[in-house]
């Protein structure tokens, strides 16, 4: 008898779930950044990583500050999606090796953006950290995709498990006898 550990596919569930909702802040994170830099309040928090006036800015530095604020908890949520996926059994290997990559970038978009403060938004390095942006987005949006394809996979391995278990019991998907037994039974008769 075939059984489906619900557990891992609940699991599985929770990663696409995470994913998603680390891309969609990944993507507001980006939205801000446009707002930031053409808005030109980029230097406005002109010390890294905190403003002068530490964990609690004035109105000044506060959109800086935000921006800075959501791209740290951003960091940490690529970080945990690729905790989860290199912990999920069943994420395929291109699944963990894309989220290793997304982990890695955001190390990089730390790096980078902490120089692009130090140089004055140097007009390469705002482009080379906006270029970083849309690699860490990509390999985000590869990540989930191939976490939805897993979960519709397993989603039908479950369902062909339930009917193999269903018609190795004797019983059809309607939950009625089939006539498997009773054909048996009558030939065994003659």
């Amino acid at each position: 008898m075939l059984r489906v550990n619900y557990d891992r596919m609940n699991y599985d569930k929770f990663v696409l779930l995470f994913s998603v909702a680390t891309l969609c802040v990944l993507f507001g994170l980006m939205f801000m950044g446009g707002y930031v830099s053409a808005s030109g309040v980029g230097l406005s928090c002109p010390d890294w990583p905190l403003c002068p006036n530490g964990l609690a800015p004035s109105a000044e530095f506060l959109i800086e500050y935000t921006h800075r604020t959501v791209a740290a908890s951003t960091g940490l949520l690529v970080l945990m999606t690729m905790v989860f996926v290199l912990r999920s059994k069943n994420s395929m290997r291109s699944t963990k090796v894309f989220s290793i990559i997304a982990a890695t970038v955001v190390f990089g978009q730390i790096a980078l953006g902490a120089t692009v403060i130090t140089e004055r938004l140097h007009a390469v390095l705002v482009t080379a950290h906006l270029a970083l942006g849309l690699a860490l987005y990509s390999s985000l949006i590869f990540v989930v995709i191939n976490t939805y394809y897993t979960n519709l996979r397993l989603k039908s391995s479950s369902a062909s498990a339930t009917a193999t278990q269903y018609s190795d019991s004797g019983f059809a998907s309607n939950g009625k006898r089939t006539s498997v037994r009773y054909s048996q039974n009558k030939s065994a008769n003659l």
